[in-house]
């Protein structure tokens, strides 16, 4: 197949097949309900609907109409946008956080050796957080070291004054920015109070000052919350070192015990991986008839077991209800955020066990099954062995596995590109920084986020990936974007050569590297910060974030998650690009300052559009102008065409 045919396939294959087949069976899925609601409410959509407090809702009027353009309290469309807008940074700021804020306590926990089948995996890292964190370690025992630094990350939830300790990692000239602006984040809990605070009716009513908050409270998540949960995740559970895995629904076994880990947080995966690997529960299963055990993920869960055991990934999150669809999983396991209460719908109509797992997440039509701590290991083997015996139940007539399933190069993390760069012992950014002086790459975009039924399956982030790989672009990737790539192929070396510009594929030649790298959940979104760390601390392309050749995009947003993450990279001198807009377009004072006027303040802003060959020219715009302005050498290939 020519490059251009290879770019005409857009939606997952074996999600199609899964779909028409739920379809054929009249088994309800999010795109059926997408399609049942009809419009959407455009009051809300514009941000125009104020429901703070119990003096309305207010649904204001466009200037022109003939609706109110205050609410009962005199708030007007300015105000209304921007409290909705900040309580969603918050909303999502504290999600991520409080999924950092379980990773530290768990390592507290495992360090008091009251969390059986957790420990220190990666005692190297551990360390070298401590010396970060002013941790004693001279003469003291590990888990009396991983003791404290837990007790130091727990302690940056509630802290009052001064910077949350992470701050620290970025370019001294960010942070004289946030300084001057008032937005270092002090306390990760303190900003999301705040934040709700100041939207109370009554309050703030600047919408310049709510989005600073607003801000200071994403700030709080992404060198904060997320940052703490990356790295005390990769202390207990290892760190991840690029591993060759497979994607898609056809990772699913037939002859096997399926179980799918579907959320975010991986101390489920973990103990369930583990167990399922119990040679008397793989005995029992071979007893009924199955050749062994499956374990597989679905969304976020499935990229940290993904690239640290090298466990296969059954898809993002549009595909939890195709899984099913299947009717080859036995459980189906679900810890917290981005889990469809649909899916207890859909698995009525086949032998699936759903199992939820959390004390912060019930759902009706679940079983109950609290993964604490103390009885992990214990909890797990009970799941595990309710999903082998749930394998007797399973109607063989009704299975259809689609055949799709792609391999994938996946877990890559700043440690891992240092030693990519440099090996072991001269580890370094250098190589990337002189690709990108010389020409070959023109600059380093974080393609991440979401997928949402309002678009084609996939194909916002494909098409946006394609374009920019073609323009030598390195694309680094998280979260469900990263699945999508990874399912079209993009997440193998190879992809170079059959999509990249001349120039990135001499340097993937070089390095061994895909042209689109795979580093993790949504919350290792920080990966990506301290990915533009070591290229500003490198030299050569820029002293801050806001003066380096990256961007990033989120083709397919639509969590609360992802508007924190959006407002942390801005605010940190990215410039992101956004699939569709935040629900503020009513308000156009608003709309103008976070597309243009935040650049002045911070270094960075949003664009919206949803066309991705359009986002990309965005993109490559911004890219070429930060060039100019670092006196970079023209691009080495620019006249060649792709694939030439």
């Amino acid at each position: 197949m020519n490059q251009e045919g290879q770019r005409q396939v857009r939606t997952d294959p074996a999600s199609l097949e899964i779909r028409e087949r739920a379809r054929a069976q009249r088994i309800p899925t999010i795109w059926d309900r997408y399609a049942a609601l009809g419009s959407q409410c455009r009051v809300g959509e514009l941000g125009i609907c104020c429901t703070i407090c119990h003096l309305g809702p207010c649904n204001l009027g466009l200037p022109g109409s003939k609706r109110p353009q205050v609410g009962v309290c005199g708030a007007g469309i300015d105000t209304v946008a921007a409290r909705r807008l900040a309580r969603d940074i918050a909303a999502g700021s504290a999600a991520h956080s409080d999924h950092g804020r379980g990773v530290a306590h768990l390592l507290l926990l495992a360090a008091r050796g009251q969390a059986p089948g957790y420990g220190v995996k990666d005692e190297h890292k551990l360390r070298a957080l401590a010396a970060e964190l002013g941790v004693a370690q001279d003469g003291r025992l590990t888990n009396e070291v991983a003791q404290d630094v837990a007790l130091a990350c727990l302690a940056q939830f509630g802290q009052q004054e001064g910077p949350v300790a992470f701050v620290r990692r970025a370019p001294a000239r960010q942070q004289e920015t946030w300084q001057r602006l008032g937005i270092t984040p002090r306390g990760i809990d303190r900003e999301v109070v705040e934040v709700m605070h100041r939207t109370n009716m009554g309050v703030d009513n600047d919408y310049r000052s709510i989005v600073l908050a607003g801000m200071r409270s994403a700030l709080a998540d992404g060198w904060g919350g997320s940052m703490i949960a990356t790295d005390l995740q990769d202390v207990l559970f290892g760190t991840p070192r690029p591993l060759r895995a497979q994607m898609n629904l056809g990772v699913l076994r037939a002859d096997q015990v399926n179980i799918l880990v579907h959320g975010h947080e991986p101390q489920l995966a973990e103990a369930v991986a583990d167990a399922a690997s119990d040679p008397e529960l793989v005995a029992q299963a071979r007893a009924l008839g199955a050749s062994g055990i499956n374990v597989a993920g679905i969304c976020c869960t499935a990229n940290e077991i993904l690239m640290r055991r090298g466990i296969p990934l059954a898809g993002n999150f549009l595909q939890q209800e195709l899984a099913l669809v299947t009717g080859a999983v036995e459980a189906f396991l679900v810890d917290v955020q981005c889990i469809m209460p649909g899916l207890v719908d859909v698995a009525s109509c086949f032998h699936t066990e759903l199992i939820a797992t959390s004390p912060q997440a019930h759902f009706p039509g679940m079983v109950y099954m609290e993964l604490s701590e103390d009885r992990a290991p214990e909890v797990a083997r009970e799941i595990v062995a309710r999903a082998v015996a749930n394998y007797a139940r399973r109607d063989h007539s009704r299975v259809a596995i689609p055949e799709h399933r792609m391999d994938v190069v996946a877990g890559f993390t700043t440690e891992s590109i240092t030693h990519i760069l440099g090996g072991r012992y001269r580890g370094g950014w250098r190589p990337l920084n002189d690709g990108i002086i010389a020409g070959r790459i023109r600059g380093v975009v974080g393609v991440v986020g979401c997928d949402s039924p309002k678009h084609v399956q996939d194909q916002g982030h494909l098409d946006l990936v394609y374009e920019l790989l073609a323009r030598d672009v390195l694309v680094v990737q998280t979260g469900c974007s990263a699945i999508a790539c990874g399912k079209a192929g993009l997440l193998q070396p190879e992809a170079a050569f059959r999509h990249a510009g001349r120039g990135l594929q001499e340097i993937c030649e070089a390095t061994g590297i895909p042209p689109v790298l795979h580093t993790g959940s949504c919350v290792d979104n920080s990966r990506i910060l301290t990915a533009c760390m070591e290229m500003v601390k490198e030299g050569g392309i820029g002293r801050s974030f806001d003066e380096l050749p990256v961007a990033a995009a989120a083709p397919g947003w639509w969590s609360e998650k992802a508007i924190a993450i959006g407002f942390y990279a801005v605010a940190s001198g990215i410039f992101t690009v956004l699939g569709s807009p935040f629900n503020i377009l009513g308000s156009e004072a608003l709309t103008r300052f976070v597309t243009e006027e935040l650049e002045e303040l911070v270094g960075g802003k949003f664009a919206f559009e949803s066309d991705p060959a359009r986002a990309a020219q965005l993109i490559v715009a911004h890219l070429d102008r930060k060039r100019q302005a670092l006196k970079l050498r023209p691009m080495m290939y620019e006249a060649v065409p792709v694939g030439a």
